[in-house]
């Protein structure tokens, strides 16, 4: 029997108008995206957040079970996200509700991919040719 399930599962986020203040605040986003972590179960093992001149962030929450990172277009009104978690797969879930909740945007999008799937079994059978 062929085994499907993933290692984790990949999350990306893509919010548009979003408050330029807000995707421009580099220790706001990481106490957000520490806070949305948390909430979710998943454990912070370090952060690290940057602002650039003249705007936008980039930052990366390092999880036990994987990663958040951000990287934002104030001038756009635009932010893209990814939440990779490894094991139960509520807690990648958890922690997209919390951004899309407490990062408000005027448009949302998420993609979800698992990830590390093993391929399907290709054995063959005694007898079969190759």
């Amino acid at each position: 029997m062929p085994h499907t399930s993933a290692l984790g599962t990949h999350h990306l986020l893509d919010l548009f108008g979003v408050d330029a203040a807000l995707l421009d605040d580099e220790s706001a986003l990481e106490a957000t995206l520490s806070r949305c972590a948390r909430d979710g179960g998943a454990t912070i093992l370090a952060t690290h957040f940057r602002r650039f001149e003249p705007q936008g962030v980039t930052g990366v929450v390092i999880l036990a079970e994987s990663h958040v990172t951000i990287h934002t277009w104030p001038e756009r009104g635009a932010a893209t996200l990814d939440v990779f978690t490894c094991g139960d797969p509520s807690i990648g879930e958890r922690i997209v509700e919390g951004l899309v909740a407490a990062l408000p945007s005027e448009e949302h999008r998420v993609t979800s991919i698992a990830r590390g799937m093993e391929p399907p079994s290709h054995e063959r059978k005694p007898g079969e040719a190759s």
